[in-house]
This record gives structure tokens, sequence and C-alpha cells, in this order.
């Protein structure tokens, strides 16, 4: 049901505006821009090169770290998780300036989800959440994708009384979130997803179908959302709804079709 957690970042998440093109004797720079560009090992390489230079020695060991791991998400490598929490250990995060400081918990909190604790990771971005710092969007709907992903593996080896407890998290922060920021993907999302851990199928059915037409607000005019809502309506909530309403899987399929087709742009 999640939506395949931590796609690459290829943003310095806090980020308002791109880095602009660094000199040739800015190495700091050069690896934050490869980190944008997806070119993970070259930017540990600059970084590297940037602790060398007087008072950049934290924000390169930032640079490297969230580097590190965004190689392990691909490479399942030990060592480069190992690297990376390496790094987050051994910067100073006091000597960070705010925007790279945010990017620092950003980073802790990844490298907790990556470690599989999940309940740590969604308290870490639950704080990042909270903070109002993440005014990008963007960045702001990735850090809640992952918090609401992290809740919902936390709660997945619990009682079902509980685990309904986790959904009913979720399901209220994203109904705050779209009163907030009423073009956030992943609160659209969630809200069905969560509905349906719930129980709620109905709820699911209606919350999936009011994604559906909001997608357009999604700055990539809801494509990504549309392919994630097709998936989580054919795979769980059609298979629950029909086990509920005695309709056919077939039917509710068709009808589903036939609500897309209505709002098809």
């Amino acid at each position: 049901m999640n939506r395949l957690f931590l796609v690459a970042l290829v943003v310095w998440l806090v980020g308002a505006t791109p880095v602009p093109a660094p000199a040739a004797d800015d190495p700091l720079g050069r690896a934050r821009v490869l980190y944008n560009q997806g070119q993970f090992e070259a930017a540990v390489n600059a970084a590297e090169l940037a602790r060398l230079v007087p008072g950049r020695g934290d924000s390169a060991d930032l640079v490297a770290a969230r580097a590190y791991l965004e190689r392990f998400r691909v490479s399942d490598a030990s060592d480069d998780l190992t690297n990376a929490r390496e790094r987050l250990r051994r910067l100073d995060p006091q000597r960070l300036p705010p925007r790279e400081r945010v990017e620092y918990i950003v980073g802790l909190g990844e490298a907790l989800y990556l470690d599989q604790s999940f309940g740590a990771a969604s308290a870490v971005f639950d704080s990042v959440l909270q903070s109002g710092e993440l005014t990008a969007i963007g960045a702001r709907d990735r850090v809640l994708d992952w918090w609401a992903d992290a809740q919902e593996r936390d709660g997945r080896p619990r009682p079902d009384m509980d685990r309904r407890a986790v959904y009913q998290r979720i399901r209220l922060r994203m109904e705050e979130e779209l009163a907030s920021h009423p073009t956030s993907s992943t609160a659209a999302y969630w809200l069905a997803a969560s509905a349906r851990g719930q129980g709620d199928v109905q709820g699911a059915w209606d919350a999936a179908q009011a994604a559906w037409v909001r997608s357009p607000l999604a700055t990539d005019k809801g494509v990504t959302l549309r392919e994630d809502l097709d998936r989580l309506v054919l795979r769980a909530i059609i298979p629950d709804r029909a086990k509920v309403t005695a309709q056919s899987p077939d039917s509710l399929r068709a009808q589903w079709e036939q609500f897309k087709e209505r709002w098809k742009r």
C-alpha cells in the first residue's frame, strides 16, 4: 500500500532555488550539484575534498551522508549505510546553517528508516513537519510521505486495534494537511490508503475518487498520483470492497474505469 517510499531525492530538499553552477575551486558547491544530478559517488568524492576547506567540513559531511544514503537505497550495500551513519555522527549540527540543519534532521530520519527503525524514523520526520521549515511543497510532500510510510511499517506487527489507531493517526494528519496544503499529492493518496487500512472501504473508495479528481493540482499535473491511486484501487480497495458489497471485482473494476474515463484529461 505504500508509494514506493524514498523515491530518488535528486534535489536538496530545503533548497528553494536551483543551486548555481559552482566555481572550479568550490568542491562543496560541486558536491551539491552532483548530488542533485544523482551522481552520488562523484558527490561523495567532491564532499571529501570539501572537508579539507576550513569551515566546510560539517556541510561536506552532510552532503556525503545524504549521498551515501541514496547509494544504499540502490546498492543495499551495508557499507553505504554505515558510511552515511558515520558522517552524520561526526559532524557538528550546531555549526550548520539553519537550512542545512533541516537537511541533517531529514538525513537522520532517512538513516533510521533504512535501518528499519520505523517508529524512530517517523518521530524524526514528524519533528521536521511540525517545525514548518519545509516551505517548498515538493519537499514537504516527500517528508510527509516518508512519515506516513514509516508509521505504517511501524504498525504492521502490532495487534489489529493498534494498527487501526496508526491508520487513524495518518488519516487525521492527511485531512489536516489537505486543509492547509490543498495541492499535496501525498496527503490525497494517504487519505485513501489510511481509510482502507482502518477498514473503512467506502471511505477509501470516496477518497480515491476525490484524489483522482483533484490530482491536476499536483506539480506534475497528477501523473504520479494517478498511477499510485490506480494501483491502490485495483490491488487493495476493489478486493476489499468486493467482499463487503457482494459486487464482483470485475463490476467494481468497470465502475472505476468508467469513473476515470469521465475525468480523463
